[in-house]
């Protein structure tokens, strides 16, 4: 039985998965955390927690993300999670019924489309234009799903350095469908797995700071910033959604979830070692995001190739006429591979001119080798 996700091809240079480089995690800085949080709470790191979460990593989560977000957060808005991806479960649990709509801005993360399928939701992609999500047409789709009897569960998206596309929302467009989901009472699910991996200066304000506790649900995650292994993450949130979350059953019967490691990440963050070690993490994908771009660049002069100002993905429009099925097949044979574009919409008819590489696995000197490869495999698909 194979121990991790990822299993390594021989001869292939992945740029498909969003995994960590192996280099980068913070093996004996969590092992100094661990035995810390064990010193400190002794028997009740491994007893069961309080259902939102332990008190330490509450309160630093209130004090970080409020410096981040230069306003006052609360403990109290906190509910400590396994992960981004299971506080979007949790989240469609509380928030939606089967059947009900979800609206998602495509493309966007696969496995969230996946999830709030899994929850029996319908997806319906939103309105866009060249700044983000299209507010007016979307109080249109909004006013129209509601005419023909549907109920809208919530809406998605990764406001900030998205997956797949590395981009983010501006400013004006953030507080205009903040607006927005007040007056039309419509819940967002921010995403905001990978806000603090921007390469180019601070990224842009949450959409939860726009209204806190009002429409917006924000989820969050160590699994990018640290490490995925720890299954970590939070939901900040109202008291009506943080209330519903606790009364989970699951939640009520096993206590607070992931206690054990919440408490060691609370004493990982206490140390300063959590700002050094993203401060060093973002140094190195800053380095493995050009080492990607530049060698694509080069490699394919013409080309369209984006520098994402954050995440850890690079969205690349594939030449006219060009698909990313067609394109894999010669890749793989130069030994290089990468997630193709429609596994991210909900229309599987949309996406296949795209393709998604991901810069964090590899390091800068195997990026710039996976360019060379993918840029020969691209010059020989387009003759």
């Amino acid at each position: 039985m194979p121990i991790l996700q990822f299993v390594e091809r021989d001869g292939i240079l992945d740029l498909g998965w969003g995994h960590p480089r192996p280099g980068l995690l913070p093996v004996r800085q969590w092992q100094d955390a661990t035995r810390a949080a064990l010193d400190a709470y002794d028997w009740q790191a491994l007893t069961y927690g309080h259902s939102a979460g332990p008190q330490p990593l509450v309160d630093w989560l209130a004090e970080h993300l409020g410096t981040v977000d230069a306003l006052t957060a609360s403990p109290g808005e906190f509910f400590v999670t396994a992960g981004a991806s299971h506080a979007l479960t949790l989240c469609a649990t509380v928030l939606a019924a089967p059947g009900d709509v979800a609206l998602v801005d495509v493309p966007t993360y696969h496995f969230a489309l996946r999830i709030l399928r899994d929850r029996g939701l319908r997806l319906v992609p939103v309105p866009r234009d060249d700044a983000g999500i299209d507010v007016e047409a979307l109080g249109a789709l909004v006013d129209r799903l509601r005419g023909d009897g549907q109920r809208i569960g919530l809406l998605y998206l990764v406001a900030t350095f998205g997956n797949p596309t590395g981009l983010s929302v501006g400013e004006p467009r953030r507080t205009e469908l903040v607006r927005f989901a007040r007056a039309a009472g419509v819940t967002i699910v921010e995403d905001d797995t990978y806000r603090e991996l921007g390469y180019e200066g601070a990224p842009p304000a949450s959409l939860w700071s726009v209204d806190p506790g009002g429409p917006v649900v924000r989820a969050g995650s160590f699994s990018k910033t640290v490490a995925p292994g720890l299954r970590l993450g939070f939901v900040q949130a109202g008291p009506d959604v943080l209330d519903r979350l606790a009364g989970i059953g699951y939640v009520d019967s096993g206590g607070g979830l992931n206690h054990s490691v919440a408490l060691a990440m609370a004493t990982f963050a206490r140390s300063g070692a959590y700002a050094e070690h993203v401060a060093r993490v973002r140094a190195a994908y800053r380095s493995q995001r050009d080492a990607l771009v530049d060698g694509l660049r080069a490699g394919v002069p013409g080309l369209d190739v984006p520098r994402p100002a954050g995440g850890w993905f690079l969205w690349l429009r594939l030449p006219e006429g060009m698909t990313a099925e067609s394109l894999m097949v010669v890749a793989e044979r130069n030994g290089v591979s990468f997630a193709g574009g429609a596994q991210f919409h909900t229309d599987p008819a949309r996406g296949h001119d795209h393709i998604r590489l991901s810069f964090s696995l590899l390091s800068p000197a195997g990026l710039t080798d996976a360019a060379d490869r993918l840029a020969a495999a691209i010059r020989s698909v387009a003759g």
